[in-house]
């Protein structure tokens, strides 16, 4: 307890060094929004300024253009540990997702725990993963082997409320296409085969699903296509839909129903259908009870209120993918008034906020504590390592 004390009055006096630094680097990255797989101003600024500080940064990364990662000193320690960083943006809205004040909370705390590597045997990585809000970067790293071999991953999102960890479901998201034939709607409809039926028995059937699910799950969508004129039959359709489900498992049983219907509307219609992805899929993140226990107790030594229910669903993130390889942590931070939703206008307008800038230094020093709190302790991290072992079984 003495060294995590020690180490934890260190982190404190870097963060107030350097807390002015992010602020700025915040506010910049709030001016200038770049939307998902385009973050290339950004990323060079977090790059630029990672490398000024002494670190070694390997960019572009993982075959991610605006992708990075950032090591300092040896990376000879006996643990590792990602920072993970998030700087992407919303189309119109900015930074509505407040990743702005997220990336600068990772690169700030990435910053007050570079000279005590040592102490703690573990080597902090700073990694840039953008593209959260269309592709997931992260599932991309996942698949090429990134996370295998970190004993931890974490990184602190913005919200409405704080939480230790967010409930987050695992999603897939299809294109299905309905393929029929093109006839006149008034001369010989009887020689058409209607597309758009299809897809209207298809959304029904989803519809009538919902009801036989348990409530985690979520099913959204929208038609994407319908024909091109109201007298011609169309010959193709289609509807992109989300699934949701907290757990991926589920998730993959509730898909192979779905696909059953849209075979069910063509037998009715006389349609083919195929479907594609349209983003990666994101898994649930798995909750590690051990690691939460450590987060909610650097909750109460900094005076983070818990102030909502983190068992309440949150959405889907590609962190959740991360915890498969690794334990992962996403706890939250409150940055606007309780009922102002992320994604909006209002929330866009708290980052650059005295409450954003305050919540930069509070989130850098709830990762940082965090990952002293934990690796100052063999025995947690045993702990946290079982429960990950526990949670793949």
């Amino acid at each position: 307890m003495a060294k995590y004390e020690e180490i934890k009055e260190k982190i404190f006096e870097t963060v107030a060094a350097h807390h002015p630094e992010m602020i700025a680097c915040n506010d910049d990255l709030a001016d200038h929004p770049e939307v998902s797989a385009h973050e290339f101003r950004s990323s060079q600024k977090l790059v630029e300024l990672l490398r000024g500080h002494g670190y070694e940064v390997e960019y572009p990364y993982a075959g991610l253009d605006t992708a990075f990662k950032a090591v300092y000193g040896s990376n000879d320690h006996k643990y590792k540990v990602a920072i993970l960083t998030e700087y992407d943006a919303l189309p119109e809205i900015g930074h509505a997702c407040g990743h702005c004040v997220s990336a600068s909370i990772s690169i700030l705390a990435g910053l007050s725990l570079k000279d005590l590597q040592d102490e703690l045997d573990t080597d902090v990585h700073v990694i840039g993963t953008p593209n959260e809000e269309e592709d997931g970067a992260k599932c991309t790293m996942v698949k090429q082997g990134v996370f295998k071999g970190y004993d931890m991953a974490i990184m602190v999102h913005m919200d409405d409320s704080n939480k230790p960890y967010c409930t987050l479901l695992a999603l897939d998201s299809y294109m299905f296409n309905f393929h029929g034939k093109a006839a006149h709607g008034a001369a010989a409809p009887w020689e058409g085969v209607n597309a758009l039926n299809a897809a209207q028995l298809f959304v029904h059937a989803v519809d009538c699903y919902r009801q036989h699910v348990t409530p985690d799950v979520r099913m959204h969508g929208i038609y994407r296509n319908g024909g091109a004129a109201p007298n011609v039959v169309p010959d193709e359709a289609s509807y992109e839909l989300y699934t949701r489900a907290a757990d991926r498992k589920y998730l993959n049983k509730i898909n192979e129903r779905v696909d059953l219907m849209a075979e069910g509307a063509c037998l009715m219609t006389g349609c083919t259908w195929d479907k594609y992805p349209t983003a990666q899929s994101y898994d649930n993140l798995i909750i590690n009870p051990t690691g939460v226990a450590a987060i909610r107790e650097v909750f109460d030594e900094l005076g983070i209120e818990e102030n909502a229910d983190p068992d309440k669903l949150f959405g889907s993130s590609d962190i959740g993918n991360v915890s498969f390889e690794c334990p992962a942590f996403h706890p939250t931070i409150q940055i606007v008034d309780q009922g102002i939703p992320i994604h909006t206008k209002g929330f866009e307008a708290a980052v650059r906020s005295e409450r954003g800038h305050e919540a930069i230094a509070l989130g850098a020093k709830l990762i940082a504590c965090d990952i002293a709190k934990v690796f100052t302790d063999e025995h947690r991290i045993a702990q946290m390592k079982e429960d990950f072992e526990n949670s793949k079984k």
